[in-house]
């Protein structure tokens, strides 16, 4: 047996718009359902109701808990917080902050996303992260957000604003992180990383709180030719070490891995032929999250690190046990090495709304019925609920 540090965090992450349903304040909300927008960015169906977790989100942390597993990070929502610019909602605040006690209910640890991609309508429609005012506006969210965390530990400011800078200029987002990504608007990267940094400035407030965010590391790797370790450092650079690099001194960083992609010196290349991919074609490649852990350890300086998302689109149930057995050995490897990591977060509890993909790829632990709503864990969601009792990997 790998057995774990004590105190390790064990459990699932979601994203709001991806589960919740009816985010109709949301940018990504039009995107679905402007003809043009949907056509730019390859959006095959809208979200609509989604799993409807803002209603049933005390039954997802109930199974969770009921799994065995002791961690759930979930998003809240800009769109539900400040529907209008300037008008917060006391009542979605309320509703989030529900959210929290349920987890503290059930023994479950809240690791809380602030922004995890979508942003309100009229943010979007006001100059989106290119505004001149774009970070006081955010800063001026979080300040509303703070009862919703004012005692939770673990805080996640931005998800992958890495991915966030690439799809910007509103590319195809059928494919988040793989072959082929856009180059990065650096005015936006350097946007959300003020963004990020005002609101750690704004968490400060709260003793407790530990602040970071995730990062999308997608293990870019050399195909060895000449010329390519050059073009890997230009390609790899802006898309993925400059957010590792900056994260140095936040209180820890979020690590959130699935694949890996070969540079050669014309740049990424597709997925091999002969290689097992997944639904969403990215090759299966286990060793993703090691690969994230110790690249994110030693370019942040040893900032501490938690997997905030790691796991795969299959319809084989036992391919997502494989696949996150090997992401966990590759795990444990990083903490015998001195790795200070404290928690793996699956991606994802529930089977999602996956942005332009629609609802085709599946990376829940936990699958639902279209009509109904009803849940079923899958073999995976007991296969990790029992390594999280253990904190031990057989």
């Amino acid at each position: 047996m790998r057995t774990f540090p004590d105190g390790f965090l064990w459990g699932a992450a979601t994203a709001a718009h991806q589960i919740e349903g009816n985010n109709i304040n949301s940018n990504w909300w039009l995107h679905e359902h402007d003809p043009e927008l949907a056509a730019r960015w390859g959006i095959v169906e809208p979200s609509g109701d989604a799993a409807d977790s803002y209603h049933r989100y005390r039954e997802d942390i109930r199974l969770l808990a009921d799994l065995g597993m002791n961690s759930y990070r979930f998003s809240i929502e800009w769109a539900r917080i400040e529907p209008e610019r300037g008008v917060v909602s006391r009542a979605e605040v309320d509703h989030y902050r529900r959210m929290v006690d349920t987890c503290r209910e059930f023994g479950v640890e809240p690791v809380v996303t602030l922004l995890h991609f979508t942003v309100p309508r009229w943010f979007e429609r006001d100059g989106f992260w290119r505004a001149d005012d774009a970070v006081d506006r955010f800063g001026r969210y979080v300040e509303a957000a703070l009862p919703v965390v004012r005692d939770v530990e673990w805080v996640c400011t931005i998800n992958e604003p890495n991915i966030a800078a690439m799809l910007a200029g509103g590319e195809n987002a059928a494919n988040l992180v793989a072959y082929g990504l856009p180059n990065p608007d650096l005015h936006v990267a350097d946007q959300l990383l003020a963004s990020h940094d005002r609101a750690r400035d704004v968490l400060s407030q709260l003793p407790q709180a530990k602040s970071g965010w995730t990062i999308a590391t997608q293990a870019f790797k050399s195909t060895g030719e000449p010329g390519a370790d050059d073009k890997l450092l230009e390609y790899g650079h802006p898309r993925d070490d400059w957010y590792l690099e900056a994260s140095k001194g936040n209180d820890f960083l979020g690590v959130q891995a699935y694949t890996r992609t070969f540079v050669g010196p014309d740049g990424p290349l597709p997925v091999a032929d002969d290689v097992e991919t997944t639904l969403t074609g990215w090759e299966f490649y286990p060793q993703a999250a090691a690969d994230g852990l110790r690249a994110a350890w030693e370019l942040s300086g040893g900032v501490p690190l938690m997997v905030t998302e790691n796991g795969m689109a299959t319809a084989d149930d036992t391919r997502r046990i494989a696949y996150t057995q090997g992401a966990l050995e590759g795990l444990h490897d990083c903490l015998a090495d001195g790795i200070d990591v404290r928690g793996y977060l699956h991606w994802s509890l529930l089977d999602n709304y996956e942005w332009a993909s629609g609802y085709r790829p599946t990376f829940g632990l936990i699958g639902w019925d279209r009509e109904t709503f009803a849940r079923t864990p899958k073999p995976s969601a007991h296969w990790l609920g029992r390594v999280a009792r253990a904190n031990a990997l057989p």
